[in-house]
């Protein structure tokens, strides 16, 4: 009795299976696109700010891990860095 049943619910449920699988699947793939394609635009967005930290072109970046700012060493190389009101553009030593 019991093997009766549970043979007529396989019979009753396998012909939706093939179909219900290969939704999902497709699914499946078209989200993990979805996701690489958002972590792409967002990584590309980002470093698009960060190309507009001035720091290494400021007289007062050290390039020094251990001090990269010797005015504003908490924001040097950092988004807040962008809009630094004490930035200053290098000078050519040589040229004097």
């Amino acid at each position: 009795m019991k093997l009766a049943v549970l043979q007529l619910i396989i019979d009753v449920a396998q012909p939706l299976l093939v179909p219900v699988c290969f939704v999902s699947a497709w699914l499946l793939v078209l989200l993990v696109g979805c996701n690489i394609w958002t972590a792409a635009r967002d990584s590309i967005n980002v470093a698009k700010k960060m190309h507009q930290v001035p720091c290494p072109g400021c007289r007062y970046f050290t390039d020094d891990y251990r001090l990269k700012c010797t005015i504003h060493p908490s924001i040097a190389n950092t988004e807040e860095a962008i809009e630094c009101l004490d930035y200053q553009a290098k000078t050519n030593p040589m040229l004097y």
